[in-house]
């Protein structure tokens, strides 16, 4: 497997996998230990490939390219198999949790998608590219051009846009900002186009984007760009409401800036899917949504679960006779439901 991959982000405990491999007696040898990961390879082409880091030396256990062919099998809730095209092996991945399980097929499915979607009308593709091959720089006067290459690309030319979007680092700080002087300005005419071209970046369901727009430090500014929806009478107030009219109810303090910030996410990714765009948002972007809510809220139980000093407070509460029946239901939803901790 002499293939390189890019740096990954750290393992996180729900993707803990053993590796197995059957052999020529058709039984699954154990390969080893690690943590799974999806990223693109370096060579001998970027291509998005499934990737098992040893646990115990940080050896590369795995590497997988992602298929368009259909060889993956998720077997009960924990496994997931296939034949490697390129070693003419059977392999398999045995997960911990079944969060971590379905988290990692969710996107080996939407990855199949999208080189289904690169491989149709290839030519097609390949001119598309051809004709679009930057965008403008984000002024008020080239918003309307980079509208309609987002709103208006089909299945052959998505992936061209999506790609135009990332490559540019300040694509979205520029469209922020861009916002942000606006709203000063109450320049409504401009306002609408940027919430038409955030609602049609939001419909790329582009896993890689939804990480760049829903980050902490932007997240609040593209819900903004979403109250001046152009079909509305009034503008929205949902940064009001989210600031000063939604309080997480913290049974039991918590100290670790990652699970909160994974929580907050949550909820207003939550927000935006049932709230703002319930009637826009088609059934593959909504899929995409739950997932990521569903990952979250798995990796937020497993490190509270690791938690020890929370554990601790946990049950030290749910034990005292001082504590009322709606303080341990409050903790119980704390720990067991994450949109819950909101009201």
């Amino acid at each position: 497997m002499g293939a390189q991959a890019k740096e990954t982000t750290s393992p996180n405990p729900i993707q803990r996998v053993k590796v197995y491999r059957l052999n020529e007696q058709g039984k699954w040898d154990d390969q080893g230990t690690g943590h799974v990961a999806m990223d693109y390879l370096e060579r001998p082409e970027d291509h998005l490939a499934l990737i098992v880091i040893d646990e115990e030396d940080n050896d590369t256990l795995l590497v997988h390219r992602i298929s368009s062919e259909d060889i993956y099998r998720r077997q009960e809730e924990t496994i997931i198999s296939w034949r490697d095209p390129d070693l003419s092996l059977e392999l398999a991945l045995s997960f911990q949790e079944a969060a971590g399980c379905s988290y990692i097929w969710d996107n080996i499915c939407t990855a199949q998608r999208n080189l289904h979607f690169t491989s149709l009308n290839n030519e097609s593709f390949h001119a598309v590219n051809n004709a679009l091959k930057d965008f403008p720089p984000i002024h008020i006067s080239t918003l309307p051009l980079i509208l309609k290459a987002v709103v208006e690309c089909g299945i052959t030319d998505q992936m061209r846009v999506i790609e135009l979007i990332l490559q540019d680092q300040n694509f979205f700080p520029k469209l922020i900002d861009l916002f942000r002087m606006n709203e000063d300005l109450s320049n409504l005419e401009t306002l609408h186009v940027i919430y038409k071209l955030v609602k049609g970046i939001i419909m790329l369901n582009s896993q890689q984007i939804f990480e760049k727009i829903f980050a902490d430090e932007v997240i609040l500014d593209i819900i903004g760009c979403l109250e001046y929806d152009p079909e509305v009478p009034q503008v929205q107030c949902h940064r009001e409401f989210l600031k000063e009219h939604v309080a997480f109810k913290e049974a039991i303090p918590i100290k670790d800036s990652t699970v909160l910030s994974k929580i907050h996410q949550t909820y207003r990714i939550g927000y935006i899917k049932d709230v703002i765009l319930p009637r826009v948002l088609d059934e593959a972007t909504i899929s995409t949504l739950n997932s990521i809510i569903h990952a979250n809220n798995a990796v937020v139980i497993s490190m509270l679960k690791d938690d020890a000093s929370f554990i601790q407070e946990l049950f030290r509460r749910m034990r005292s006779p001082l504590s009322s029946a709606q303080s341990k239901q409050d903790m119980g939803q704390q720990y067991g439901k994450r949109r819950n901790s909101y009201h």
